[in-house]
């Protein structure tokens, strides 16, 4: 067995024996995985095609309303279930993940449409004019989730209550899934950078102009691109509201100033444009975080904003990049020593 699936099995071995070894941290550990999923869905724009958007939270947000409102719908009114909201054992443990499930899957159907939509029309514009009209996207999304009385309105909305006796502890079950879901992803995208679709968006980011000439159908691929992932951001979405208990359409659906900006710097972190680096940059942000939370309270949002200075700073080309300049061979890069000396040889 080679050293790389040795530590790959190894990595496999402690994601899922972490929250039993763990269990305080179940929840922190599950918003890691949502974490990692966020920043590689990101990169496959940002990083690996050039376009820096700041709208993937509207497929998040979506993802997370759709999900909410069929589980709400499919066995009560609106009414019923307002009268019966936040009660314990509301449904049992069956009919909860009946609609935890059909709510998934209608939510990664209408996400996946809402970006073939967007995106035949926004992926049009280029550079900043792409990340403004984005930034917009998710703040008006914000809005108007704020404003409809059959999703909660201003007031937010409660999903079905998880039912402990039959499905046993929520902590668990929440982070298998986010565990499932980052790995999934992490494995789709692995296979498509390897093939047509990674040499097309990685070609629209060198230069876009000579890719169109080239013959490849830019728009068409960057539409299929933000549709991949507004697939994987709706199912983040959708099992995010039923761990956290409540969606508030500013402060965790459509969450532009939280979730919105930490997919961007934690790709960046990492380093954009690889596989690994949104991983390593998540992991990095998120135990960063949790210790400002932990050990600076009250100041831990002025660290946050030093950690986003730093990374800008230190690391514009990321943790990978970093290494990458300093440490090539450990990333599987050869280096003539003979010529690199010969190089310098004044």
């Amino acid at each position: 067995m080679s050293r790389k699936k040795l530590y790959l099995l190894l990595l496999v071995g402690l994601m899922l024996l972490a929250p039993v070894l763990m269990p305080a941290f179940k929840t922190q550990l599950a918003m890691l995985m949502l974490m990692i999923t966020f920043a590689l869905t990101w990169d496959i724009m940002g990083g690996q095609m050039g376009y820096n958007s700041f709208g993937n939270i509207v497929f998040f947000g979506t993802g997370m309303y759709v999900t909410a409102v069929i589980q709400r719908d499919l066995f009560f009114t609106a009414e019923e279930y307002e009268s019966l909201a936040g009660s314990l054992n509301i449904i049992n443990g069956t009919d909860y993940l009946t609609g935890l499930f059909l709510g998934l899957g209608v939510s990664v159907v209408v996400c996946v449409i809402l970006a073939a939509i967007l995106g035949a029309g926004i992926l049009k514009l280029r550079g900043h004019y792409f990340a403004i009209c984005t930034l917009g996207l998710g703040i008006a999304a914000a809005e108007i989730a704020a404003g409809i009385d059959y999703i909660g309105a201003g007031s937010g909305l409660v999903p079905p209550t998880f039912p402990h006796e039959d499905l046993g502890d929520r902590g668990y079950f929440f982070y298998y899934y986010f565990l499932t879901l980052a790995a999934a992803t992490f494995t789709v995208l692995s296979w498509l950078y390897k093939g047509q679709f990674g040499l097309a968006i990685n070609a629209i980011r060198d230069d876009e102009d000579k890719a169109e000439a080239m013959g490849i159908h830019t728009t068409r691929y960057k539409t299929l691109a933000w549709c991949i992932s507004a697939f994987f951001l709706a199912l983040a979405g959708g099992a995010l509201g039923n761990m956290v208990g409540f969606i508030d359409p500013t402060e965790v659906a459509f969450a532009g100033a939280t979730f919105g900006v930490w997919m961007v710097l934690m790709a960046i972190l990492g380093g954009k444009g690889t596989i690994w680096g949104p991983v390593i940059g998540a992991t990095v942000f998120h135990i960063m975080q949790e210790l400002f939370w932990t050990y600076l309270f009250g100041w831990q949002r002025v660290a946050l904003g030093i950690l986003v200075i730093s990374i800008v700073v230190f690391f514009p080309e990321g943790i990978m990049g970093f290494i990458r300049d300093r440490w090539p061979e450990l990333l599987g890069h050869k280096v003539d020593l003979k010529s690199s000396k010969k190089g310098s040889t004044p």
